[in-house]
């Protein structure tokens, strides 16, 4: 049955307080003849009426909780959602990103612009790799922020282990892509933050890994924090799965980049499907607007025989 309630079949229920009601307003005169007074006596047709409406009001009250009972609901309006971009930051910590940029190290530095980066991407599902010679997943992709933030002083590159120290890009995005595919709602994006070049990226294998992402709908973004210019096979990378490379020369530009790369790739709106949402208002104003008619009724709208 399409009835806006949730268990309709509790609305058989309401045939009670029917029958109730039926009772009130159709029962035999309530006239009371003493025997001491057998002359006629007249029916005040107001008070009779206003006797009934009255004495309907316990009837209508179990109806109203009947109504309750049935849970009540509506469509709710159909809203607009941010579709989920599923973002992993992969992070070099080489010995390399212990060089000075602005204040700090280009690590200190490049995890500022990340957790300022974060407070554009409410709502997206986060994970952080680090990566040297060989990678760590760090956290899984997950809508809390609080676990990449956390982060940063456990895998300082000062305090890394020895077998982080070198830089393998490849390797890196390839384990980053496999954390990606396996999450099937969303775009996927990695964002990868690195000061050097790769060797296990020549010989063509930077337009290998670049069509395995694409293949798998993977952007790249990458970010050159170096004095170096930007290799060709990570410009490769990025430029062939529909992303870019940035080379920022001071920490106030790297904050500018991970803002371009927001804007770049924005999530699209999806139209969410309206839900049923529980609709217990209206019942609630009439089962106390009955409540108070009731309580008014006992001071003397009520039948008494003698």
């Amino acid at each position: 049955m399409n009835l806006p309630f949730a268990y309709w079949p509790v609305l058989l229920l309401l045939v009670i307080p029917a029958l109730l009601l039926g009772w009130v307003w159709w029962r035999p005169d309530r006239r009371v003849v003493l025997p001491f007074d057998h002359s006629g006596t007249r029916k005040g047709l107001a008070w009779w009426i206003l006797i009934n409406i009255a004495e309907s009001v316990p009837p209508l009250l179990l109806a109203v909780a009947i109504l309750l009972l049935a849970q009540p609901q509506r469509m709710g309006e159909p809203e607009a959602k941010r579709k989920l971009t599923n973002i992993e930051l992969l992070i070099d910590v080489s010995g390399s990103m212990t060089a000075q940029f602005g204040d700090g190290t280009r690590y200190d530095t490049s995890m500022v612009a990340i957790e300022n980066f974060l407070t554009f991407r409410k709502g997206d599902a986060v994970g952080l790799t680090f990566f040297g010679d060989n990678v760590i997943h760090w956290t899984p992709l997950t809508t809390d922020a609080s676990a990449v933030r956390c982060a940063p002083p456990f895998m300082r590159p000062e305090i890394a282990p020895p077998w982080m120290g070198g830089t393998m890009i490849a390797k890196a995005l390839r384990a980053c892509r496999k954390v990606l595919v396996d999450r099937n709602d969303g775009d996927r994006m990695i964002v990868m933050v690195t000061d050097g070049d790769s060797f296990d990226l020549y010989s063509g294998v930077d337009m290998e890994v670049a069509q395995e992402l694409r293949n798998d709908k993977i952007t790249v973004y990458s970010i050159h924090i170096s004095d170096q210019s930007i290799p060709d096979s990570i410009a490769n990378v990025t430029g062939l799965t529909g992303g870019d490379v940035f080379a920022p020369d001071s920490p106030e530009s790297l904050k500018q980049v991970f803002a371009k790369i927001d804007k770049m790739h924005q999530a699209p709106m999806e139209r969410k499907v309206p839900e049923l949402k529980d609709f217990f208002f209206p019942y609630c104003v009439a089962g106390l607007t009955l409540l108070g008619i009731g309580m008014l009724a006992m001071f003397g709208w009520r039948y008494t025989p003698w």
